[in-house]
């Protein structure tokens, strides 16, 4: 078993954003990081905060030298959100809430009214891939960024990919890493005061498809780093924060829990949330049948929890406002063997969720006058 790592919410990924939104002048009741805010106070005219899905302690460690740049202006180790994964880690660091405040834990989740499992970011059904209302999301769990509130002389602008929310001002998309860091040395260069929220789904995307320790993940991580040296370079008077919303780690085998008919005849809804943290309604009679059921079958390689144990023990922050998303049960996957929850899972090579190696996450800033 790999060891876990409880999500520490004083020293989490949330806290680079109530750094932020204490800075901007937004309201805040989380803890703040007080070297960012040391930095912060040094009045830069920009400051970019630069988001690399996937880019975790682990992947750095693997594929980039101690010289590299990210690697070598790492201040601080984080841990990230509970699930560590990209829908629920990523919401955090947008709108300075707990996973149990936005309520966007996984990948998908179960939603009652609908008797369907979601992909909360698609808006389709997990097991059909059709799409369901549009807008029905964040109807139910809605949210808005954190930078909305500021009350600041900076202006603010955000450097995302096409996909993503389209209703924010000042917004840049970029098509490619090349034109990601143009937008940014093109907002920079702006008169008066910017602050830049970017966003960059690599090197999560690669790292799924090859794994963390493949030649395509080097390659992406080493010209990820290559190309923020070469932006900040060419700024002036900036603080540059970079982060990750979670690691990854090699998967080494798949469970078809799909396929375990036994098991799913217990539950009152699919399996759902995340293949390494993975979330369960059982049928109120079965409860005790499934938990001596699923030890015998997945024991080995997931750790078994009541849902409002781990929400008692504060893994996903606030106060139970969306505690009824998880479920009965979550598993926790201990080993890099993943579970998959239906037919159409994918069969990644590298993944994340859990609470092992994937949960660092490196806190980098460097600034310039």
């Amino acid at each position: 078993m790999q060891p876990f790592t409880k999500p520490n919410y004083s020293e989490n990924i949330l806290n680079i954003t109530a750094t932020l939104a204490e800075f901007l002048g937004c309201p805040n009741d989380k803890p703040i990081l007080p070297t960012l805010a040391a930095e912060l106070k040094k009045n830069y005219k920009n400051i970019v905060f630069l988001i690399f899905d996937g880019l975790g302690s682990h992947p750095i460690d693997v594929n980039l030298s101690e010289s590299a740049f990210l690697r070598r202006n790492i201040r601080q180790t984080l841990t990230s959100t509970f699930p560590s994964t990209t829908t629920n880690a990523t919401t955090s660091l947008l709108t300075n809430k707990y996973p149990m405040e936005h309520g966007w834990f996984g990948w998908c989740l179960y939603f009652e009214e609908l008797h369907r499992v979601v992909n909360l970011f698609p808006e389709t059904d997990a097991a059909t891939g059709e799409p369901i209302e549009a807008g029905y999301v964040r109807k139910v769990l809605p949210y808005k960024p954190f930078y909305e509130e500021a009350k600041t002389d900076y202006t603010t602008s955000v450097v995302v990919p096409e996909y993503w929310d389209k209703d924010d001002k000042n917004r840049y998309v970029w098509h490619s890493h090349d034109e990601l860091f143009a937008h940014i040395q093109t907002i920079c260069g702006n008169t008066g005061k910017q602050f830049v929220y970017a966003y960059c789904d690599e090197p999560d995307a690669t790292m799924h498809h090859f794994g963390v320790h493949s030649e395509e993940a080097k390659a992406v991580i080493g010209g990820l780093s290559a190309k923020t040296e070469a932006m900040f370079e060419s700024l002036r008077d900036t603080l540059l924060i970079v982060t990750a919303d979670h690691g990854q780690v090699d998967v080494e085998g798949y469970l078809e829990l799909y396929k375990d008919e036994e098991l799913l005849s217990l539950l009152a809804a699919p399996p759902y949330m995340e293949s390494r943290a993975a979330a369960f309604r059982v049928k109120a009679d079965c409860r005790q049948q499934f938990e001596t059921l699923f030890r015998k079958n997945y024991g080995e390689d997931y750790e078994l929890y009541p849902s409002e144990q781990l929400v008692k023990e504060n893994y996903f922050g606030g106060n139970g406002e969306h505690a009824k998303l998880l479920g009965d049960y979550i598993a926790v996957g201990k080993t890099n063997r993943i579970l998959l929850l239906h037919e159409r899972a994918h069969h990644h090579k590298g993944h994340h969720a859990s609470l092992t190696a994937e949960m660092f996450v490196p806190l980098i800033f460097i600034g310039k006058k």
